[in-house]
Formats: C-alpha cells, sequence, structure tokens
C-alpha cells in the first residue's frame, strides 16, 4: 500500500478511493436514489434506479475487499484492513489455481453448486486477483438478478437489498449471492404460480447452499392450504429432481469427495457468532449434542412461531413464512458465518418491511463485521470473543427477534403489502 502526494490511496498500482470517501459518497447515493424513488412510486417506474443502486452498492463492496484481492495477506490485512473474503485463499486452497475439477479431482467443503461456479470463475484466472474479479462478476449478476426479481416483485422495497450495508460488506465475501439470486427469482416463479419453474430454482439454490430447503415448506404449505396438492406435489418433484440432477452425477463418480460437505458440517464445532460457542468452550459440550439441539431448538421455535402467527393473523400468506423460519434457523444454528445476513435481505423487502427494524438490523449486522474481524487481528488461540464483539452479536439477535415478534403481529404490513400468487403478473 502507498500514497502519492495526494489523497488518493494506491493498492499495487491501482487508485483505490479512500474508505471514507467512498462511503460518503454512497450515502449521498443513497439519499438521491430514495428520493427519486419516492417521486417514482405509483408509476411504474423503479426497475432501473433499483439496479443502478445495486451497481453502486456493490462497486462499494467491491473497493472495500479490493486491498485483499492480491492474495498476500502477510500483514494480516484481511482483519486489520477490513477486506477478508474466502474467495481469495480458496482459489488456490481449493486447487483452482491448478485447474483441478472440483468433487471429481480435490476436496471441497461446499455444495455442488457454488464448488462448479468456483470452478468456473477459475478457468479464465490466471491469480488470486483475477479469479477474485470474475468470482465478482459472477456475484454482481447474481446480485442484479435479484434487484430485478425483487422489483418485479415488491417495486421501490427492492431498495431494501439494493441498498443495503450487508451486501456491500458480505457480497464479496462468499458465494452466498448465487443462491440468493436462484431463491429469490424462485419465489418470483412461486407468486407467479410457475411451479416447475419455481421447484428447479428452489432446487438448484439448495445445490447451491443448502439453506433454501428450508423455504419448500412454507411454499408447499401454500399451496397445501389452497387445496392445490398437484402444485405442492409438482413442486416438491421439481426441487428435488433438479437438485439430485445436479448432485448425481458426483455422487456416483466420487463419492467420497462428494459427500464431504454433509460430514464436513455435521463434524464442525460452534461458531464464534453463535449462543452454542460458550457451551461447547465452556461447558464441554459434544458436538454431537450441538446438533441434536440445534435442531430441536430451531423446530421447537419455528413450530410456535408458525401456531403463534396463526393465531394472531388466520389465513395469512404462508410464503410469507420463508422470513421467519430463516431468522430462526440463523439464530439456532451452531453456525452463522457473517455472509449468511444476505439471506434475509429480499425477505425484508417481501415479508417485512419495516424501515426501522431494518435499520436496526443492518446497524447491528455492520458491526459485528467490524468487532468479528478487529477481533480476528489481535485473536489469540483459546480466547472467546472479544466483549464488543460479544455485544454486537447480543444486539443483532435482539434485533432479529424483535422482527419475528412484529412479523408475528403483523406489524410489518404497509399500504402496499405483496399480492397474492395469483394477482403477481409478468
Amino acid at each position: 500500500m502507498s500514497r502519492t502526494g495526494s489523497d488518493e490511496a494506491h493498492w499495487d498500482g491501482f487508485p483505490v478511493a479512500p474508505a471514507g470517501h467512498a462511503l460518503g459518497l454512497w450515502a449521498g447515493a443513497i439519499i438521491h436514489s430514495v428520493r427519486r424513488e419516492r417521486r417514482a412510486r405509483g408509476t411504474g417506474v423503479g426497475l432501473s434506479v433499483a439496479l443502478g443502486a445495486t451497481v453502486l452498492t456493490l462497486a462499494v463492496g467491491y473497493l472495500i475487499k479490493l486491498p485483499c484481492a492480491g492474495g498476500d495477506w502477510r500483514d494480516e490485512r484481511q482483519y486489520r484492513r477490513l477486506c477478508y473474503s474466502d474467495i481469495v485463499p480458496l482459489y488456490s486452497g481449493r486447487g483452482i489455481d491448478r485447474g483441478l475439477v472440483p468433487y471429481l479431482e480435490a476436496d471441497n467443503e461446499y455444495p455442488v453448486l457454488t464448488g462448479l461456479s468456483m470452478a468456473a470463475a477459475g478457468a479464465p484466472a490466471d491469480s488470486h486477483a483475477s479469479f477474485f474479479t470474475w468470482t465478482v462478476l459472477m456475484l454482481s449478476v447474481s446480485a442484479l438478478a435479484t434487484a430485478w426479481a425483487l422489483q418485479r416483485m415488491a417495486g421501490h422495497r427492492a431498495l431494501f437489498f439494493a441498498l443495503a450495508p450487508t451486501l456491500a460488506v458480505y457480497g464479496f465475501m462468499n458465494w452466498d449471492l448465487l443462491a440468493v439470486a436462484l431463491v429469490t427469482i424462485g419465489t418470483l416463479a412461486y407468486l407467479r404460480e410457475r411451479d416447475t419453474a419455481a421447484g428447479i430454482l428452489l432446487g438448484l439454490a439448495i445445490a447451491a447452499k443448502l439453506y433454501p430447503a428450508l423455504l419448500l415448506i412454507p411454499f408447499a404449505a401454500g399451496r397445501l392450504r389452497a387445496g392445490r396438492v398437484d402444485r405442492a406435489v409438482r413442486l416438491a418433484a421439481w426441487t428435488v429432481g433438479s437438485w439430485v440432477a445436479v448432485n448425481l452425477p458426483f455422487a456416483i463418480l466420487a463419492p467420497e469427495r462428494w459427500s464431504f460437505f454433509f460430514r464436513f458440517n455435521a463434524t464442525r464445532g460452534a461458531d464464534w457468532d453463535t449462543a452454542w460457542l460458550l457451551p461447547q468452550h465452556k461447558l464441554g459440550w459434544t458436538t454431537g449434542a450441538i446438533n441434536v439441539l440445534a435442531a430441536a431448538t430451531f423446530l421447537a421455535l419455528a413450530a410456535l412461531m408458525w401456531i403463534a402467527a396463526e393465531r394472531r393473523r388466520h389465513g395469512f400468506q404462508l410464503w410469507t413464512l420463508g422470513f421467519p423460519i430463516l431468522v430462526v434457523f440463523l439464530l439456532t444454528s451452531k453456525v452463522y458465518s457473517p455472509q449468511f445476513s444476505l439471506w434475509l435481505l429480499p425477505w425484508f423487502a417481501l415479508a417485512h418491511p419495516d424501515i426501522r427494524l431494518f435499520a436496526a438490523f443492518q446497524a447491528a449486522d455492520v458491526a459485528v463485521f467490524v468487532t468479528r474481524f478487529t477481533w480476528f487481528a489481535d485473536f489469540e488461540t483459546g480466547d472467546l470473543p472479544s466483549a464488543g464483539f460479544q455485544l454486537a452479536l447480543v444486539v443483532r439477535a435482539i434485533v432479529l427477534i424483535a422482527c419475528v415478534v412484529a412479523w408475528i403481529r403483523g406489524q410489518a404490513q404497509t399500504h402496499d403489502p405483496i399480492p397474492e400468487p395469483a394477482a403477481v403478473t409478468a
């Protein structure tokens, strides 16, 4: 990192706007976009604003990660400069730099579609930096597709995703935006009653990240409540079928490497960001016990939440259960990797458009990001997270719990709710 006589920073010869300057420009553009979007309400205009806002946020995210793109992290810049990304080290860490095919020639801890996406981005790459650039392009297309689908479903609420600080800090940390895009477009297909397409997209999303499997429950339940058993079966069949189509060749040709994802997640311990860390590190709870307790807690709380919502708002749109189900899963899981917050962004636009709670979640999530990685900069083996990090985690959990309570009570409903499936048109 070097500086010229001006205030402009440089990294390996490439100009990089100082973080404060970039964030200032971003904040000004957010205000301009919101004002423009308000003027556009009721006119059917807004897609260009949603896409433009997404590009702006992604550009900020790219500038945040750029100092780490070269792969030389000997000075621990990934923590001290808050530019950490899984994308960079895994280029060489998973044999992508050597052209190894994931699951057939190299282990990979991600679901198949994510591993194949890594290989696709690695094909034209010849360095850590170029692999990062190609991956950024792929993920940017995914983010733009998400914004497009959200604008079609929720109009100006697409800005909940497009302008989210979470998108900037986590969008290029891992490959989660691939699954987010597939889920969001699948939800659009579901609301248009295109259950075959919805099932295929949901199955592909599960092949990229396992969490979309949870969404099959409220989606199918919505069809069953409407007495459309055939559509529920079709949705489930195409979801399973598309997932099997992606996974089966690798399960047959390389079962050990293909199953590594499942074995890895079954045996990994509690993450720093979860409520299970203290019981495991201080009370000696085993990973197996935590797996059982986490699953049982999730199922119990999800059922209670569903029952409470049904009693409070009988006949509510069941597909919107996707939002609280994902929140409950994140809060009870033994792993809450930082970028998992991306999963929730489309659902704030679709099922919980409460700007105050959304702003609180974004503030808490950014606090988690900053405190987590500054703590890692001075991390010593065996230490529990810093007090600041723990406080940020508690605040984020409280905000998410408040979001679920507000959703159950119907407090997030607005004057322009998402229409019933039959009313969504092309």
